[in-house]
């Protein structure tokens, strides 16, 4: 079944319409992955500097701190031998 010329013509705008789309969508799709790599960046920044803050304050008070990854919660420093 062979379609008439103008189905043809509107299916090849439709067919440029969805490329110009799929362009546009990957231009916006960088861009926000642009924005998460940056916003990234300035956690593991704050995240570093608040770990040597963590580890020196931990050093002068005495207390050991168990690291177990780079990813560590910190969450096993026990209040209490601050405390004393």
């Amino acid at each position: 079944m062979e379609i008439s010329k103008e189905k043809k013509e509107f299916y090849r705008k439709m067919m440029e319409d969805a490329k110009e789309q799929l362009g546009e969508l990957d231009t916006k799709m960088e861009q926000e992955i642009q924005k998460i790599r940056e916003k990234l960046a300035e956690l593991q920044k704050a995240k570093r500097l608040y770990k040597q803050i963590y580890e020196g304050t931990a050093e002068l008070l005495g207390v050991e701190v168990e690291e177990t990854s780079e990813n560590s919660n910190y969450s096993s420093l026990k209040l209490e031998e601050i405390q004393e």
